[in-house]
């Protein structure tokens, strides 16, 4: 064992011992623990707190304290500019370059102080006892305590003030956004990515119907949307029945954009967790489902199973993916930055990289050369993702267009599915912002980022 492993290893077991004395206090260590996993070694926080598969320190806690540690994580990535302000203002100089461990033991307090159902006192306490018992931090125990006191005395007009001047995003975030969007939409985007998003529901029939049964709205697109939900989503009416599946609005319109596929083979790249997957099969469509992660095809599996829906599922490379026969039709709703899906995933403007969208978009360009491939002469193709950044966009549709001879884009028309007219671009291709739905409840506005484009195959 290395000499680091071996002090890591002695910092977690101190970290355990003092989390098993102090009730309430494993949920806080955990939080910090992986907050600092998010922030420092840019890992999702989706993974992190997997049910099956998350952290150890995560998956160990009873499932009161899961939820709490999720609530806690999604709070200050949500908000952490507006939280680092606060912090400073009451520092008499800023934390040492060192003390990351401190900075996130902070923010994990004062999340819960500021926006969650946490007592100001049981926070602050808690936040001390865990600095006094982590080496790394036990000299600033005292500073802890000061500083979360201060923000819980002054929190009721410090906090507007704070939201009001601050941007809770990285700089390198906003900057891609302004010059997309400019600074007006920009500031929408980011205001909205501050909301708890509603859920919304894919349905196979009556969607009036079951907007009453779950208390929600109908939107254009004939989805369900509800604002809070009554219950976890497996415990909701239609759930075992297989009557509908969580799917935002604008991850559902790329599926739409095929058409008709009623007996068509269409070829689902990129497939699980199987929610186009599923509109297809709806749909009466042969489909093959195509993903890499045989896990993540379990999922999909599942969901179908539960829908009483069926597929052609295969385990491959999307790259390399070669069928007998080409396909009538192909979905390729390719992995990306997910910078559409903020609102959902806050932990993403925090664990991404403009280098790391330069690599997803070159990803995609080759995911498209080849999936434009495997639709017979004359069939379409859709092309979707859920980044709002050009990049993976508006500038890859151009490049392609530009560079291939065998495919044409095949304009999108506004009237030619439910709910799309507002987002079809002048080009013809479909682009959807998460300040782009506006709805009579403010609460219930906004949708996930996406941009699909159609293209024919013409040789």
């Amino acid at each position: 064992m290395t000499a680091g492993r071996a002090r890591q290893k002695r910092r977690s077991g101190k970290e355990k011992q003092v989390a098993e004395d102090r009730p309430g206090l494993a949920a806080r260590v955990t939080a910090a623990r992986l907050l600092a996993a998010i922030i420092d070694k840019h890992t999702a926080l989706d993974a992190l707190t997997d049910q099956e598969h998350g952290h150890p320190q995560f998956l160990a806690l009873e499932q009161r304290d899961r939820a709490l540690v999720r609530a806690t994580l999604v709070t200050a990535l949500r908000f952490r500019g507006t939280i680092s302000a606060l912090i400073a203002a009451r520092l008499q100089r800023p934390l040492p370059a060192n003390a990351r461990t401190l900075e996130h033991v902070l923010h994990v307090a004062a999340a819960q102080m500021l926006f969650l159902d946490v007592p100001d006192s049981a926070a602050v306490d808690l936040a001390v006892s865990h600095a006094a018992g982590d080496p790394r931090t036990a000299r600033f125990a005292s500073l802890v305590n000061a500083v979360l006191r201060e923000i819980g005395r002054r929190k009721d007009r410090a906090l507007p003030a704070a939201l009001a001047r601050s941007i809770d995003a990285p700089d390198w975030f906003v900057e891609r956004l302004e010059g997309a969007y400019g600074k007006d939409r920009t500031a929408r985007i980011l205001a909205i990515h501050r909301q708890e998003p509603p859920t919304d529901f894919t349905m196979k029939s009556d969607p009036q119907g079951w907007a009453k049964k779950l208390g929600g709205v109908v939107l254009p697109n004939g989805s369900v949307r509800v604002g809070r939900l009554a219950a976890p989503v497996p415990e909701l009416p239609g759930y075992a029945e297989g009557t509908w599946w969580v799917q935002d609005i604008a991850a559902s319109l790329p599926a739409r954009l095929l058409g008709n596929v009623d007996g068509l083979r269409v070829l689902d790249l990129c497939a699980a967790p199987g929610g186009k997957t599923a509109q297809l099969a709806a749909a009466g469509a042969k489909v093959t489902a195509v993903d890499l992660s045989a896990s993540r095809l379990r999922r999909l599996k599942s969901n179908l199973d539960r829908l009483g829906l069926d597929a052609e599922i295969v385990e491959a490379n999307a790259l390399s993916y070669s069928p007998t026969a080409p396909f009538d039709a192909v979905l390729l709703d390719a992995p990306c930055s997910s910078t559409g899906t903020v609102r959902r995933h806050p932990d993403v403007p925090w664990t991404k990289t403009p280098d790391d969208i330069a690599k997803l978009a070159g990803l995609q360009r080759r995911l498209l050369d080849h999936a434009i491939t495997l639709v017979k002469q004359g069939g379409r193709l859709v092309f979707a993702n859920c980044s709002i950044d050009p990049l993976e966009g508006e500038d890859l549709a151009e490049a392609f267009l530009g560079e291939r001879t065998d495919a044409a884009l095949d304009p999108i028309r506004p009237d030619e599915a439910p709910g799309i007219a507002g987002f079809v671009a002048e080009r013809g291709w479909l682009r959807t912002t998460p300040d782009a739905l506006v709805l009579p409840e403010a609460e219930l506005s906004g949708c996930d980022g996406f941009f699909a484009m159609r293209l024919v195959r013409k040789r």
